[in-house]
């Protein structure tokens, strides 16, 4: 059990209650993102890694790749499939259905779900019903921002992945010490706003939007 130096138990990171993996979804994607799943999470790093070194850092052209691909693949096909009937090799086959139907409606409503349980979040905020994440908000659009003017959209989208399968797998690892570090922080951190609000914030006009939501 991960315990504070006062030796009460530290609070979970988000607040939650479940074990990690079950707050993941307890599913596949778990597995694979806390790399319960060696090879196909390290397949999923090691593909990630080759894409942004290959449109990032050589600067291919995604269309001139596919094109190499498909230059490279048709002859291969054409021999292999011509040469079968005489080295009595099987014709090679591509899957009807390279993405299961139901995965695919999965992954698309749960997108559809926390796209929309975020938009309303942020409606809330917008609102002005909490002003202290109202601040927060703005203050972290605002270090987004600043973070995605020194990279690349591609540098981005391959720094989200790394984080995505690195940092969920670290923090079950290293849980009893996070969640105490964690911890520390947001406490330290609601005492700076406590002295904010009772200075500043609290004369700030609070907005009815979102109440009457």
């Amino acid at each position: 059990m991960a315990t504070t130096m006062q030796g009460h138990r530290a609070p979970k990171l988000f607040g939650r209650e479940r074990p990690l993996h079950a707050a993941l979804g307890g599913r596949r994607a778990a597995d694979i993102i806390l790399w319960r799943d060696m090879k196909v999470s390290a397949s999923i790093i090691a593909a990630a890694t080759a894409a942004w070194g290959l449109f990032e850092v050589a600067e291919y052209h995604f269309l001139t790749l596919v094109c190499y691909v498909a230059i490279v693949g048709m002859p291969i096909f054409f021999i292999w499939t011509n040469a079968s009937a005489f080295f009595n090799l099987p014709v090679p086959r591509i899957p009807e259905t390279l993405l299961p139907e139901r995965s695919t409606r999965q992954v698309i409503l749960a997108l559809h779900s926390s796209l929309n349980r975020l938009v309303y979040k942020l409606y809330d905020i917008a609102c002005g019903k909490d002003i202290k994440m109202f601040i927060l908000m703005l203050l972290s659009l605002y270090i987004a921002s600043v973070i995605a003017s020194c990279f690349s959209s591609l540098t981005l989208l391959y720094l989200v992945v790394l984080c995505t399968m690195m940092l969920p797998a670290l923090y079950e690892r290293y849980e009893s010490e996070v969640d105490h570090l964690v911890t520390r922080g947001v406490h330290d951190l609601r005492s700076h706003f406590a002295d904010m609000d009772s200075g500043v914030l609290r004369k700030i006009p609070r907005g009815t939007g979102a109440a009457a939501k």
